[in-house]
């Protein structure tokens, strides 16, 4: 059993963290407070090659998998972004390259992986809708065969990233949910071009006032009798929750990342506001109030970790990891909200002042409880599935 990590994801390592030492909170804090997407650092990571990781080589791309993002992620996280870095690997890297290496028809491929890996383009997913929540088999935005096409009629919530996409991943049904059997069937996949759709009257999004991660929206977004090919269904049509399960297992592995790298954040912060405080005479740190949770934090962390690289390494060889990305997302996102909670403890009446990042860690912190899938869930999955214990429902 060997616990290092291979070169290739060292190397990832390395890259970014290269990049990421030329931008410190005070930038983070600032993208944050303009509601900015991080320009800079998404450029340098696109001609550094950081972002291709997962498109195959023959597209031009790094050939990498899952644990190569995940270190990646957690790698700019840690940097100092925060929660606001999940999206700059979620959404195009995970969401678009990684599903459409995997999914993707040949034209799919030929087309966007190139683009995709080099920055070029950008995608986003939707798939959660306002009354459908978690419930991920109960959305109702419905896909209607007409000839050559499917027309499109629904809202989704929550979708970030609309206002840079070109192409968005949407989930849609083509077969009524009651109607299904079993409740996975009749789902499908659908590439929308985002620009074309928009001008074209057909999709409409209104970004969503949040508490965090505020370099990228997050949108209500609005689909009106939109026609879309047929060639542009991802997989086949009505399985498209084979499709979906490559979606959210990576994602619920790359938010974990990014709430690691968070955690490690609010930790550095804490940790050195409680060697430089002095009350009393002494450091604040001397003080096992303050010094016992910080070490506390840093054990979960290191759990949550080698779940995390063992989720991604079971993806990366298509084997069962839906457990492994739950427990994952679970304790990372746990270790991250009790990180960003003792830092907000350690810095006192100073963490309501702007002039310290804690705030900002604290919000990121807290997403993560609750998107995007909510801990209640993840525990329900547990204990269900892994357990065997009754359904509630």
């Amino acid at each position: 059993m060997d616990f290092t990590l291979p070169d290739s994801a060292l190397a990832v390592q390395r890259g970014v963290a290269d990049i990421c030492s030329r931008y410190d909170l005070d930038y983070w804090q600032r993208c944050e407070s303009e509601k900015r997407w991080p320009e800079e650092v998404w450029a340098e990571l696109a001609k550094g090659g950081w972002l291709g990781l997962a498109v195959p080589e023959e597209y031009g791309g790094g050939g990498q998998g899952l644990l190569e993002l995940a270190v990646a992620t957690e790698t700019l996280s840690a940097s100092g972004s925060a929660g606001g870095s999940a999206f700059t690997y979620v959404l195009t890297p995970g969401f678009g390259a990684m599903t459409l290496a995997r999914h993707g028809s040949r034209w799919q491929r030929d087309e966007l992986l190139p683009k995709l890996a080099t920055g070029e383009l950008e995608t986003c997913f939707a798939l959660t809708e306002p009354d459908a929540g978690s419930n991920a088999l109960g959305i109702t935005t419905f896909a209607r065969r007409d000839g050559d096409e499917f027309v499109v009629n629904g809202q989704k919530i929550w979708i970030t990233g609309v206002q840079r996409a070109t192409w968005m991943l949407l989930v849609t049904r083509t077969v009524p949910a009651a109607e299904a059997r079993p409740r996975t069937n009749g789902m499908t996949v659908f590439l929308v071009n985002v620009p074309e759709a928009v001008a074209a009257g057909r999709l409409s999004f209104q970004p969503i006032p949040k508490m965090g991660a505020n370099t990228t929206p997050s949108n209500m977004v609005f689909i009106d009798d939109l026609r879309v090919p047929s060639a542009n269904v991802v997989g086949e049509v009505d399985q498209g929750a084979l499709v979906l399960w490559d979606i959210l297992n990576p994602e619920r592995v790359l938010l974990a990342a990014s709430a690691l790298g968070g955690a490690e954040v609010a930790l550095r912060v804490a940790v050195q506001y409680a060697k430089e405080r002095e009350v009393f005479g002494r450091p604040i740190g001397a003080n096992q109030a303050i010094s016992f949770p910080l070490a506390q934090v840093k054990a979960k962390i290191e759990l949550a970790r080698l779940m995390l690289y063992k989720a991604a390494w079971l993806f990366d060889r298509q084997l069962p990891c839906g457990t492994e990305a739950n427990i994952a997302k679970l304790t990372a996102s746990q270790a991250a909200w009790e990180a960003a909670d003792h830092a907000f403890q350690t810095h006192g009446g100073m963490a309501y002042s702007l002039e310290y990042p804690v705030a900002r860690l604290l919000a990121d912190a807290r997403i993560g409880k609750v998107a995007p899938v909510t801990e209640e869930l993840l525990l329900n999955y547990l204990a269900t599935q892994v357990l065997g214990l009754p359904r509630s429902f």
